[in-house]
């Protein structure tokens, strides 16, 4: 018997298997596939104070290994998140639940974590200063030292739960901004959010995206959350949730190894509704593979 499960700031999920924020709504679609608690957890959709119509049409382009979005962190506000969509989640989902949180100001932060630190099944607060698809607060709170740190301070005076900062790898050294995080109180660290791209329309010659750039995700960018993910934790000693590319158990063993305690499926959600329950029921048989029979000891493996 293999045993699956990891601990994240002093929550205990079943196992490390966590959708990522923005791939899986608020979680019905997929309700109506499987159970959803075969997860460890799963982050529900960025959250802004105000509601959000996210960015013009058209925002999704493929790419190889990948693909490019450009939603812009569409989502109804904060309250309405609260009062509609935390209800219908409880009915599908009993685990700990992770909050993606987004904002333009210090004040905008501080004020959704407030707000959803009331809500009971609300266990850890994922704090996304990386978006590379809004034009404001986002990406830039989260590329350089200063303003990842000056968020975490702000976040961190208003909750008692547990608050993992998402980093952006659109940055010249993840593992600075790891660190000023670190200082500043972060509880953990989830890394990395989407980088930095853009297609071309070869018979209109103009960018796909309405929006000209988007975040590249899927199998391509695996390597590079990986070495992220490694350097981060030498950096650091938080836990860290690897995100990047992941499709696999054995993605999920390798991310492990080089320093995630649990690890987040992005894009591989909407190429496969069914690959989080995949890669979950496939867990035991790699770590046997491995030699394990505690998934958790595989956390930073590599580096011993």
């Amino acid at each position: 018997m293999v045993d699956l499960r990891v601990e994240l700031a002093g929550t205990t999920l079943k196992n490390p298997v966590i959708p990522a924020s923005g791939t899986f709504g608020y979680g019905w679609e997929f309700a109506e596939l499987y159970d959803l608690n075969v997860l460890g957890s799963f982050s529900f959709k960025g959250t802004t104070g105000a509601p959000r119509v996210g960015n013009p049409l058209p925002r999704i382009a493929e790419t190889p290994a990948g693909m490019l979005n450009a939603v812009g962190l569409q989502n109804p506000g904060v309250d309405a998140v609260i009062a509609e969509e935390l209800p219908h989640i409880a009915r599908i989902f009993q685990g700990p639940l992770i909050a993606n949180v987004g904002g333009f100001s210090l004040e905008e932060y501080a004020e959704n974590c407030r707000k959803l630190t009331a809500c009971p099944q609300t266990a850890i607060l994922e704090v996304n200063i990386s978006c590379p698809n809004v034009h404001c607060g986002g990406k830039n709170f989260g590329s350089d030292p200063t303003g990842a740190a000056a968020v975490t301070r702000a976040v961190r005076a208003v909750t008692d739960k547990p608050v993992f900062m998402k980093l952006s790898p659109n940055v010249a050294d993840i593992a600075e901004i790891a660190r000023a995080c670190a200082d500043a109180g972060a509880d953990g660290l989830c890394l990395i959010n989407t980088l930095l791209g853009m297609r071309i329309d070869l018979k209109t010659r103009r960018p796909v995206l309405a929006n000209r750039t988007g975040g590249l995700s899927g199998p391509a960018v695996f390597p590079v959350a990986l070495r992220m993910v490694w350097d981060v934790f030498e950096a650091v000693n938080l836990p860290i949730i690897g995100c990047g590319g992941v499709s696999s158990a054995e993605d999920v063993c390798e991310m492990m190894l080089a320093g995630a305690s649990a690890v987040e499926v992005g894009a591989a959600n909407l190429k496969d509704p069914f690959a989080c329950r995949t890669i979950a029921a496939n867990l035991p048989a790699a770590c046997r593979r491995l030699g394990v029979t505690k998934i958790s000891e595989l956390t930073g493996g590599a580096h011993r």
